[in-house]
């Protein structure tokens, strides 16, 4: 089939969400609903997207405005058919439309393209599931030769009617040369006095139209989103997909269950990652790569070998080969981290740059840095780089002693293989093999008496 108009439907309230937001803009993985509907929708070939808002409306459609979709307003929602009625003006003469649900959102591309496949002028193709229990769904009513007859809401279905398995899920392509006529005889005669686009079926069976039906891989394809409870099942699996996707490509999670991915993971063989993990954004680990409980992967790379330990947090930074990170580790946007360096338990990194084999091994912030190799920072040690206005640079060279408790004060100048002793604050470039003090003289005082309570 050439050409497809895409419907998407966005304009309920979503009252039973409980939420000062729009229902569709409420997240699966992250990205709001109604961005994963475009999204499968804009990969089918020659489509157009329409989104029809309304509660919120200009907030849904200012998160969707790079789809580059056709906007439509649906003041005084009356149902499903009154949605598709507001875009009726704005359908090509000939082609199909395919109807989508903006709080549908685990939709998947092959089941749109199995309908489109099987749509042609003289062709309706209904998404329709079979369900153990069908209530709350429209029912697919057939005649004598399994032909589909009509779609019946649960508040019109007579006892026999609720009693069918098969249900609506509400996603349809139908040949916009009869779409178009088929709109415009719409009533709302109902229990719920609405348009229902589900009518079209019976007018299509009336008109000699052949009613093909297609079904999705699962029941949670089609699955709406009415409230909090369905928004957290529905992303548990969708998490599921993901993390059965990871282990059939050789990845070992510790539970897929508590596992979460929001955005891309690209792994190498034998990684593990343990329990209560959380990977947003862009997120690549190597071969052999160990991911403790409790740590957050956000837009980095990890080499092969690496170790991160549980309760790590690492941001916008690159990792070599056979690193190790954490307990309580902190690497903050910028941070580099070249072949088997360390960095400990409560450091925080930023903007830094760490050569081979280095260590900060605990309690420490390096900030705005450029470490050579080979370079041992003592607990406590942290580079003074902001002066409340202004950020400096920090260098140090190659086989560099950091003593415990040392300030360095950028800009700041320490040459290879020079140490600073403990407890010194360094305000002035030190050169190679240098020992740098800088701490005040200790002064010892006998018969000190100690203050007592008055």
């Amino acid at each position: 089939m050439s050409h497809k108009d895409i419907v998407v439907l966005a304009a309920g309230k979503g009252s039973r969400m409980k939420s000062n937001k729009s229902k569709v803009l409420h997240e699966i993985a992250g990205v709001p609903m109604i961005r994963r509907v475009l999204e499968t929708a804009n990969n089918l070939s020659n489509s157009r997207l329409h989104l029809v808002v309304g509660h919120q409306g200009a907030s849904v459609a200012d998160h969707c405005q790079d789809f580059l979709a056709n906007v439509v307003w649906q003041d005084n929602p009356k149902g499903t058919g009154d949605a598709v009625k507001r875009v009726a003006d704005h359908l090509s003469g000939d082609g199909m439309t395919l109807t989508l649900y903006g709080d549908v959102p685990l939709i998947r591309q092959n089941t749109l393209e199995q309908m489109t496949q099987a749509g042609d002028d003289n062709t309706l193709v209904l998404l329709t599931v079979l369900l153990e229990d069908a209530t709350g769904y429209g029912r697919i009513v057939r005649d004598e030769n399994n032909d589909v007859m009509a779609i019946v809401e649960q508040k019109d279905a007579t006892p026999a009617q609720a009693q069918i398995r098969e249900a609506n899920t509400g996603i349809l392509l139908a040949p916009n040369k009869h779409l178009l006529s088929w709109l415009s005889q719409l009533d709302c005669n109902n229990a719920q006095g609405e348009y229902y686009l589900t009518d079209i079926i019976a007018m299509a069976a009336r008109d000699g139209l052949k009613i093909v039906t297609v079904h999705p891989s699962s029941e949670s394809e089609v699955a709406g989103v009415n409230d909090r409870v369905q928004l957290a099942q529905l992303e548990r699996e969708w998490q599921k997909q993901q993390a059965d996707n990871l282990m059939r490509q050789g990845l070992t999670l510790a539970d897929p269950s508590r596992f979460d991915l929001r955005g891309s993971l690209k792994i190498g063989i034998d990684s593990f990652i343990d329990i209560n993990c959380v990977i947003e954004g862009d997120v690549s680990i190597g071969d052999n790569v160990v991911i403790g409980p409790n740590c957050h992967l956000k837009n980095c790379s990890i080499g092969d070998g690496s170790h991160i330990k549980n309760n790590s947090s690492i941001e916008e930074s690159l990792i070599a080969e056979a690193c190790e990170i954490g307990p309580y580790a902190r690497l903050r946007p910028g941070t580099k981290l070249a072949e088997k360096a360390k960095i400990g338990n409560f450091v925080e990194t930023k903007k830094a740059d760490i050569g081979a084999g280095s260590k900060v091994n605990h309690l420490s912030y390096v900030g705005d840095t450029e470490m050579g190799a080979n370079v041992n920072v003592g607990a406590g040690t942290i580079t003074c780089n902001y002066d409340g206005v202004n950020k400096f640079k920090t260098e140090i060279g190659d086989d560099v002693f950091v003593g415990s408790n040392s300030s360095l004060v950028a800009p700041a100048k320490i040459g290879s293989g020079a140490t600073i002793a403990a407890g010194s604050t360094i305000t002035k470039p030190v050169n190679n093999d240098q020992l740098a003090f800088a701490r005040a003289r200790q002064t010892n005082k006998d018969g000190w008496s100690k203050p007592t309570k008055k």
